[in-house]
């Protein structure tokens, strides 16, 4: 089984436009070594639908009939269990499995019942800081990776990574605790590629540092899960730490182009073919913009409807939401990485216009189909989409198994050496000509339908302000009157207390000008918002009624696709005006409200000290202005709200009102609860 098996010619270099169009530049004489491992397994890699399931399977019986001493395996920060799974394909003995959160539990209960996947394994359900782990005897290997929020994506967005200072990052330290205690032959740890670059590399030198100071030789490489045969693209981090009298080297990817026989990538399509979905796939999304998704190519998502993708009706502005908002996966080639938490609009989604199913989400992350996954649909996604996929889990145990303790597998694994750079990071940096082309294809086909919505230049109405930050259009109980006049010379918008009398005093007006060399799609460059009202709110009022028409105009989807992402330059400023007469509505917040209009204080992280002179306010003053912004729909942020911000620091990332009731950063308190 592991004798001489045939070479054949594929290419040794690459060139093409983007990650799934290249070109040989030369042939090379090279193993077909995935292939022989089907052909040994008896699996047919080319076939559609769970061809990893039957890979998984099939794996798990020659390790059965071929290893005799069982490598007693011990997980940590288990989570549904795909680390385990693809380790137990390859021969290792789950022993024992560790994990704080009870919905999790759950499903790692289910699947250790008798006949299930992990009949064998014991679950501890409880905290990782509270184990002992004398308690589970004599352990061989190690796995885990321990909560990723503060070194991930969604952190660095935030305001910086914030890594081991944050509680769930220093975790690492309970995994060291337990080696240092069990002394196994060697350990894997996964997580987000952010982790190299918190707190400027310092977190990850600790990491490394402690993992050596245990005992072991590090061997760590970033990875791409469609490189081992998932349907989806998902860069992580992966140590492998062994004993010094041991080497280990990565395996070489058995898809795509660093494969040696470069092996197409395994496309969503053909993942998803045959599935059985347990529950009846929901239709459509709900919601203002779940209308867009249908116009979305596949492949694409919210940067659509950008100018730097020439959409002639851009609602948003360019990297101004997450990349997977209103993300819609292309059949042909592999998702994106899943989430495992999100909102509304948070993709990948079906390329038939909407969300996937669990089972199909199995699918992607190619976990077993007979695997059991408990909990509703949003913790079934929240398990699925925080699982370190099994297919990959199963090729690293695999080089593990032969590397760390000399099993022979059924072909030998060929290994990366440690200068040997994979491409898939420069590869995805070509993707943005696909992207554009397939936009603009899509866009030549509909563009006689893209028209601006016929709204009348002056129109009425009353809204309902709720403390929620909703503004509803009602005719009974409602805030505000308002009066939008927007004709091409200028744009005025006006709100009053409802059902006011017709001699009410101008109390205040904020005026929006474009900063000129600025893209600015509104056909005026004159905008004011009059308030007419004495109530604080209608300063609230006012930027609803101005996105309210943004947004019914088909102009933009809101005032943050208007102004453009906080860490850009603004595409216009304003200037408030308060009436002389006017001694209850801004009289003590009048003075650092204009400033914050006029972009002082704004879009940086700063020191309270220097918010307070540039807000010209002093003291204990700066949270209760805090809080008081808050209210009117502001956004602000400190180490309460974000860990990722230092204490003492600052962030109100725009002039104008964002916040509405689906923002997070709503229900978050910027004083300290404990």
């Amino acid at each position: 089984m592991n004798g001489n098996v045939a070479v054949k010619e594929v290419s040794d270099g690459y060139e093409g436009d983007d990650l799934y169009h290249l070109k040989p530049l030369k042939k090379t004489q090279v193993n077909p070594v995935f292939s022989e491992l089907c052909s040994e397994l008896g699996v047919n890699y080319k076939q559609q639908g769970a061809w990893v399931d039957e890979f998984g399977k099939s794996l798990r019986e020659w390790a059965e009939k071929n290893f005799n001493n069982p490598v007693k395996t011990l997980s940590l920060f288990s989570g549904a269990g795909g680390l385990d799974i693809g380790f137990h394909d390859a021969g290792f003995d789950i022993v024992e499995r560790v994990e704080i959160d009870s919905r999790f539990c759950d499903t790692l209960v289910e699947n250790s019942k008798p006949d299930e996947y992990l009949s064998k394994a014991s679950v501890v359900c409880g905290d990782i800081r509270d184990y002992i782990p004398s308690a589970v005897g004599e352990i061989d290997f190690i796995i885990g990776g321990p909560p990723c929020q503060s070194f991930s994506a969604a952190g660095r967005r935030a305001a910086g990574v914030q890594g081991t200072q944050d509680e769930r990052g220093s975790l690492f330290e309970e995994y060291v605790r337990i080696l240092q205690t069990l002394q196994p032959c060697g350990f894997l740890f996964e997580n987000v590629y952010g982790i190299t670059g918190a707190e400027k590399g310092e977190a990850w030198k600790r990491i490394v540092n402690a993992f050596s100071g245990a005992g072991y030789t590090i061997e760590h490489r970033l990875l791409n899960s469609a490189d081992f045969g998932m349907p989806q693209h998902r860069e992580r981090m992966f140590i492998v730490g062994v004993r010094e009298d041991v080497e280990y080297r990565f395996p070489v990817p058995t898809h795509g182009p660093d494969s040696p026989e470069n092996l197409p990538y395994n496309s969503a399509g053909s993942a998803l073919y045959g599935v059985m979905n347990t529950v009846k796939p929901k239709q459509g999304l709900g919601g203002r913009f779940s209308h867009l998704l249908d116009e979305i190519p596949p492949g694409l998502n919210y940067s659509f409807f950008t100018d730097k993708m020439g959409h002639p009706n851009p609602l948003f502005a360019w990297r101004s939401k997450f990349s997977d908002f209103l993300y819609k996966a292309d059949p042909d080639v592999p998702a994106r990485t899943l989430k495992a938490q999100g909102g509304q609009y948070t993709g990948p989604f079906h390329w038939g216009n909407r969300p996937f199913t669990a089972d199909e989400l199995k699918r992607l992350q190619t976990f077993p189909d007979d695997y059991k996954i408990i909990g509703t649909r949003a913790v079934a996604y929240h398990q699925i989409g925080n699982s370190v996929p099994p297919q990959v889990a199963r090729m690293l145990a695999v080089s593990i198994m032969e590397q760390v303790f000399g099993n022979k597998t059924p072909i030998p694994m060929p290994t990366l050496p440690p200068s040997k750079e994979l491409g898939f990071r420069k590869r995805k940096r070509l993707l943005t000509k696909r992207y554009s082309a397939k936009a603009a294809k899509a866009i030549e086909s509909i563009k006689d339908d893209l028209v601006k919505m016929s709204i009348l230049d002056e129109r009425g109405y009353s809204a309902y302000l709720g403390k929620d930050l909703s503004w509803i259009e009602c005719n009974d109980g409602a805030s505000f009157d308002v009066t939008a006049d927007c004709r091409s010379t200028g744009w005025s918008i006006t709100v009053s207390d409802y059902k006011s009398k017709k001699n009410a005093k101008l109390e205040s007006s904020v005026d929006v000008f474009p900063i000129e060399g600025n893209e600015w799609p509104i056909e005026s460059k004159k905008i004011t918002l009059y308030s007419y009202s004495s109530d604080v709110r209608s300063y609230s009022a006012l930027w609803k009624a101005f996105e309210k028409e943004l947004r019914d105009r088909n102009i933009k989807a809101d005032l943050v696709q208007l102004c453009g992402y906080y860490q850009y330059k603004p595409s216009f400023v304003c200037r408030l005006h308060v009436s002389d007469e006017n001694d209850n509505i801004f009289m003590n917040r009048l003075k650092p409200l204009s400033k914050i209009l006029n972009g002082d204080g704004v879009a940086e992280i700063m020191h309270e000290s220097i918010m307070e002179k540039k807000l010209s306010v002093m003291g204990d003053n700066l949270i209760d202005l805090a809080e008081w912004l808050k209210l009117l729909g502001y956004e602000v942020r400190n180490h309460n709200t974000n860990p990722q911000i230092e204490e003492e620091y600052y962030l109100i990332p725009y002039a104008f009102p964002t916040l509405s009731p689906l923002s997070v950063q709503r229900k978050k308190s910027l004083k300290n609860t404990k």
